[in-house]
């Protein structure tokens, strides 16, 4: 049997792990690694600065394993997330197997936190054998990291605000009930597909680490400029994480009333 340990990592940035995930890493009998491909060994490599970093247990095992890629061309969304969702638990299965044949602690470093945005947890729960335990343990999301980048409060006073994606922003528009939108997992810049007027846009990518790029304004003239910066990042990276909060003010809220 063993014992499943999710660590949130925030960022990638080592100096913002928690205490606690910290004293859980230390605590693990084996760290797995995964492996994306070429065009995104950086990601690798972070993880393996952070375990540089923070490790002071000899006796731990770190091993690397290839990451299943998601079919793309599956017209079914759902469907294709469900069968990669699949193929990755039965690649840990695999992974644990041949580096904890006799079970113990395994942790996985998880981008940002296991509970927002992230399948971790879900992968977690369709592994067989059943796992003994499987732990969470929070890391700082990546909407603090942007507010904290730009020194803005996530809310209006008293004002609610919505997390959401950017296929939910593409699909259906501006969410209702809200004037502040946190956008996440936007590989194609949703805010292309919505009226500019009177909203302010604060983007950044690569958020809390030394590749850190930002840029805030309103996004009628800041949009274009995030698309292109957005596109020569990843191409000079291999890979890009970013998000950004979208702001209306009261023109385009009286008008939409």
């Amino acid at each position: 049997m063993i014992d499943l340990v999710l660590v949130g990592i925030g960022t990638g940035n080592p100096e913002h792990l928690t205490l606690q995930a910290v004293r859980e890493l230390n605590a693990a009998d084996l760290i797995l690694i995964p492996r994306k491909g070429d065009d995104k060994a950086d990601l690798a490599e972070l993880r393996r600065a952070i375990c540089a970093r923070v490790l002071t247990n000899p006796a731990i095992r770190i091993a690397e394993f290839d990451m299943p890629r998601r079919d793309s061309a599956d017209p079914h969304y759902r469907r294709g997330v469900t069968h990669w969702h699949d193929a990755i638990a039965y690649a840990w299965t695999e992974a644990i197997h041949a580096n904890l044949p006799r079970g113990g602690t395994v942790a996985l470093l998880v981008w940002g936190d296991p509970a927002l945005y992230d399948s971790t947890l879900r992968i977690a729960a369709q592994l067989n054998p059943v796992p003994n335990s499987v732990r969470s343990i929070p890391g700082i999301m990546s909407l603090n990291m942007l507010a904290a980048a730009h020194a803005i409060a996530l809310n209006d006073i008293g004002a609610p605000f919505l997390v959401t994606t950017g296929r939910q922003l593409r699909d259906h528009g501006w969410p209702p009930g809200t004037d502040t939108i946190v956008v996440m997992l936007d590989g194609d810049c949703s805010f292309q597909h919505i009226p500019a007027d009177a909203i302010t846009i604060h983007w950044g990518a690569y958020v809390g680490m030394p590749e850190q790029i930002l840029l805030s304004g309103p996004l009628a003239q800041t949009g274009p400029r995030i698309i292109a910066t957005r596109a020569e990042a990843r191409a000079r990276h291999g890979w890009i994480m970013d998000i950004y909060l979208l702001r209306r003010h009261a023109a385009s809220v009286t008008e939409d009333r």
